[in-house]
């Protein structure tokens, strides 16, 4: 079964967060995975993640849901119409660390 591409990118985003931990040779923790923010809104925000609406979207939205988020000046700060883009990647991350730390025990 073909995952979605919401999966696809909390999927990659989970590897990024596993990668970051066994580079730093860190064990999984909520704290270790945060790398300093206080929480995983603070974490996208901050710049620990992409910074581009456009890298999120290409990550985590399909090709037609970009394209419905896109004006002729280029793609919409708002993933939708409550959230940045920042904001849905935060919660992309949310759920990749609770991969991470489910795999982790």
């Amino acid at each position: 079964m073909k995952q979605s591409k919401w999966s696809q990118g909390v999927s990659i985003y989970a590897q990024e967060l596993r990668e970051f931990l066994a580079d730093e040779g860190l064990e999984a923790t909520k704290e270790n995975l945060l790398n300093g923010a206080d929480d995983w809104k603070q974490y996208s925000w901050g710049g620990n993640a992409f910074i581009y609406n456009e890298d999120i979207a290409e990550r985590l939205a399909t090709p037609s849901e970009i394209k419905s988020r896109t004006r002729k000046d280029g793609l919409s700060d708002m993933a939708n119409a409550n959230e940045h883009w920042l904001d849905v990647q935060a919660i992309a991350l949310y759920q990749a660390a609770r991969i991470v730390l489910r795999g982790a025990k």
